[in-house]
């Protein structure tokens, strides 16, 4: 069955990949292995964008299954676990870029390992981010973009976070398909995630949990 949930959502079959989450929650699969399936066929949704196989509609697709299927498991997931919340993380889509299937991934993962996530949207502008930390107070901020003009703007965002006095009190994740250690000193953060769960992994590692 999880199978055919991964080959459902690659496929942009919606319905199909709904019913059968539907089903696997309703016959107490557990909601990591569900998270995990999800994963797979995101990975390999964004791979048939790379290639150009894929385009923006099926990006948003996918992303839309993946909100569905997220809001089907999360009660699932209100274990012990869960409910002792390691710390807060802020995460958003920088400036110009509208891409949101990688970061609908960390924000799910972040949250399943017992993180209690501020998810600000795609597009977003520096003076947000700003905004969202001096209301939110997270120790971690996640900053994500798919196209090279991420850069520039997550060079901005992090600059505007040091003008507000705010960059001594987060450290700053970047992620996306053209990240790397080059893109991680020109913006001025303090790592680079190559993936979803090495973004989690950050995460514990800066909040000091295990």
């Amino acid at each position: 069955m999880s199978e055919k949930l991964v080959g459902a959502m690659t496929n942009m079959r919606e319905n199909e990949a709904i019913e059968i989450a539907k089903s696997l929650v309703e016959n107490g699969e557990d909601p990591i292995k569900i998270l995990d399936d999800c994963t797979k066929a995101m990975e390999t949704v964004g791979k048939r964008f790379e290639v150009g196989e894929y385009f923006l509609p099926e990006l948003m697709m996918a992303g839309e299954m993946l909100r569905q299927i997220s809001e089907m498991v999360k009660p699932k997931m209100r274990g012990e676990r869960v409910l002792q919340k390691r710390g807060k993380v802020l995460i958003g889509t920088v400036e110009g870029d509208i891409h949101d299937i990688g970061k609908d991934i960390v924000t799910f993962l972040l949250s399943a390992n017992g993180f209690e996530v501020r998810d600000i949207g795609i597009d977003v502008p520096p003076s947000t981010f700003v905004e969202a930390i001096k209301d939110f107070k997270p120790q971690v901020v996640g900053m994500s973009g798919l196209l090279t003009l991420a850069y520039d703007s997550m060079k901005n965002t992090v600059q505007t976070i040091e003008e507000a006095g705010l960059r001594d009190s987060v450290k700053i994740m970047i992620g996306g398909g053209q990240m790397s250690e080059t893109v991680r000193k020109y913006a001025g953060a303090d790592a680079f995630g190559k993936d979803a769960m090495e973004g989690v992994n950050l995460a514990k590692k800066w909040i000091g949990t295990k």
